[in-house]
């Protein structure tokens, strides 16, 4: 398996390389006549020579392979000798000079397979390297929804978070087409279940006072005899996919309603520096309205009238990306995208950046590493050695900062983009190639089918703070 990149640029020309030469297997058939005496010679030679410049060989080709492969040579080689000087004299000239010339050919093989190995046709040795791809597929990795990214974030529970966990499988074991494994289905949720049960204590106790009469009701309706979860298993023993999709989408999103109650701020202190910054202690939720901007109509694909403006939901995450979901909130309650233009390229909705620059604060490129306790500032991730960030980018409808004019370690004040996820602008991996470069806050939910029929030109109307005005914390006024 070799893992490209699409050479779209000068530098993604630098990115289509393999990963390592390891991975690299291709099958090699080479047809030259030989003759065995001198091949076997040189070839042992070679070999020796090799060994004495570089006395740590190989790790991927076993020492009692060489071993084998030096005694046999040797072996036959002095066996042949006798034969040495009546071959040579009765040989043409020509007919010699093709022999050396393929021993050659073939002593060169031999060092190459030594120095860099080529699993051969037919092999299948312990010793030969396993091919590792460094990125990770994101069908397991990364998240392929903004709902799910969303799900992922929050920083709940650790029993919640297996229960959580688990029912996720679900959703990439019903992507078999054919024979769907609806054992390791109950199995997951029966697992859930009984995590449920057995640390219900637990889980109940992590909720705020304020918080617990709605979390008991979420609770039973997830654990009870008619819950969701009991559905759930019973639609899996009918081997009903489409129930079991329904069900489970349910499931989950009852279990992340509890998880935000159990979240109700930020599970890491912000650095010093940072502490005056507006900032987002959990979630909001911005209303975008969307005018034509050249008279035209939007068409909503589930049905409905045309109509000159359009709304657009997206869902802020404050507990990856305080300060830059607590800018652009702030922005949004100050009216500054009122009226904006929006502009528009193959991949992205960027909003105007002709807007002053003194509007807004130059919040630090903010990304929360997947598995890490708090966000990185001021560093990109490194998508080839693993990284990836807890807030994906490659997710149609993800919303991001732009970079600032001056250094891409610190987003623009105020100048943002909804990204256009497409997978024919992605490697292999199925992650764009800007993926952990930008400070991505959060998820367009409602009005996605929206988002291909804007043009450069249409205007946001308004951009309002529907949800979540609470746990925006503004810096003291001076």
């Amino acid at each position: 398996m070799m893992i490209l990149l699409p050479a779209k640029t000068c530098n993604n020309l630098a990115m289509a390389a393999p990963l390592s030469s390891s991975i690299i297997s291709p099958k090699l058939s080479v047809n030259v006549s030989v003759n065995l005496s001198v091949f076997r010679r040189n070839s042992a030679s070679t070999i020796r020579s090799l060994f004495l410049l570089n006395r740590s060989p190989p790790k991927s080709f076993h020492p009692k392979l060489i071993s084998c492969i030096l005694s046999k040579l040797e072996h036959q080689t002095e066996c042949s000798d006798h034969r040495k000087t009546a071959t040579e004299l009765c040989m043409p000239d020509l007919q010699r000079g093709i022999m050396r010339l393929g021993a050659t050919v073939c002593a060169v093989l031999v060092t190459i397979q030594l120095i860099s190995p080529v699993p051969l046709s037919g092999w299948d040795a312990p010793f030969l390297p396993p091919a590792k791809a460094v990125l990770y597929s994101p069908d397991t990795k990364v998240p392929r929804t903004g709902e799910l990214a969303l799900r992922k974030a929050i920083p709940a529970n650790t029993n919640m978070k297996s229960i959580q966990n688990s029912l996720e499988e679900l959703s990439y074991l019903l992507r078999i087409p054919q024979r769907k494994p609806y054992g390791t289905m109950e199995g997951n949720v029966k697992k859930a279940l009984k995590i449920a049960v057995d640390d219900k204590e637990s889980i109940l106790a992590s909720l705020p006072a304020d918080q617990r009469e709605k979390g008991l009701g979420l609770y039973a309706s997830l654990t009870d005899d008619k819950g969701e979860l009991q559905n759930l298993l019973r639609y899996i023993k009918d081997k009903d996919p489409d129930r079991v999709s329904v069900a489970l989408a349910s499931s989950l999103d009852s279990i992340a309603q509890l998880e935000l109650l159990q979240a109700p701020g930020l599970s890491f202190l912000l650095p010093a520096q940072y502490i005056n910054y507006p900032r987002l202690t959990g979630r909001a939720v911005v209303e975008f309205v969307i005018e034509k901007g050249d008279g035209s109509m939007f068409t909503p694909q589930s049905g409905g009238v045309p109509r000159k403006a359009a709304t657009i939901q997206v869902v802020l995450d404050g507990y990856s990306a305080p300060l830059t979901a607590g800018n652009f909130a702030k922005l949004v309650v100050d009216g500054a995208y009122d009226g904006m233009k929006l502009k528009c390229t193959d991949q992205a909705i960027l909003s105007d950046s002709g807007v002053d620059k003194s509007i807004g604060y130059s919040v630090p490129l903010e990304i929360m590493p997947s598995g890490q306790f708090e966000p990185l500032y001021k560093t990109a991730l490194s998508i080839q050695d693993g990284e990836l960030p807890v807030l994906p980018l490659s997710v149609y409808g993800a919303v991001a900062m732009a970079h600032d004019d001056v250094s891409e370690e610190y987003s623009s004040p105020n100048q943002f983009f909804f990204y256009l996820y497409d997978k024919s602008y992605s490697g292999l991996g199925g992650l764009s190639f800007d993926e952990g470069q930008f400070s991505v806050f959060g998820y367009t939910t409602i009005g996605r089918d929206i988002l291909p029929q804007i043009k450069s030109g249409d205007v946001v109307r308004s951009a309002k703070l529907l949800e979540g005005q609470d746990n925006l914390v503004l810096p003291a006024e001076k």
